[in-house]
């Protein structure tokens, strides 16, 4: 991934995440090189190492969550691929346990309050991990809120986000 060329890079992070995709597992101990992806000029190192810690985040979410501002960062100032996977690395870390669950929830749910319109029936598929007993009910609220701005299949999806959701 820190070769020169930019393809070579791209190849790289492709298959790291693709392998993440089969097996979690077989990618968690490279977050350090995940994250420090997340900091480069490179795009597609940026999008890849999001898509890479959001697959290591169902296996070892405890190393994800040592870095939860540059997530953060990177979603704030990333491309749109990056944000939709940085919100499933942050669902996914917000399912481990409670004390994360109580650190990321909030966050999730401000984004899903704020995010274009067209962006709420995937963020709130990619949020529903997060979704517990204890959340429900403010995840549900937000999402009905958030109808008001939709119609059609993003509806349809919203609308099946909250049922799911009330089966928690």
């Amino acid at each position: 991934m820190w070769n020169k060329d930019r393809n070579i890079q791209a190849d790289c992070i492709k298959v790291l995440y693709e392998v993440g995709y089969i097996e979690p597992r077989l990618i968690a101990d490279y977050v350090e090189d995940f994250v420090k992806c997340l900091k480069s000029r490179n795009n597609r190192l940026v999008w890849g190492g999001m898509t890479a810690l959001a697959e290591v985040a169902k296996a070892n979410p405890d190393a994800v969550f040592k870095h939860l501002d540059e997530i953060k960062k990177a979603k704030e100032t990333s491309s749109v691929i990056t944000v939709d996977n940085a919100i499933s690395t942050l669902a996914w870390t917000a399912a481990a346990n409670k004390k994360y669950n109580e650190a990321i929830f909030p966050y999730l749910l401000k984004h899903l309050s704020g995010c274009r319109p067209k962006e709420v029936p995937q963020h709130s598929e990619k949020t529903l991990p997060a979704v517990n007993t204890s959340n429900k009910t403010d995840f549900i609220k937000v999402l009905e809120k958030r109808m008001e701005d939709l119609s059609g299949g993003g509806l349809a999806r919203v609308k099946k986000v909250i049922k799911q959701a009330a089966n928690r």
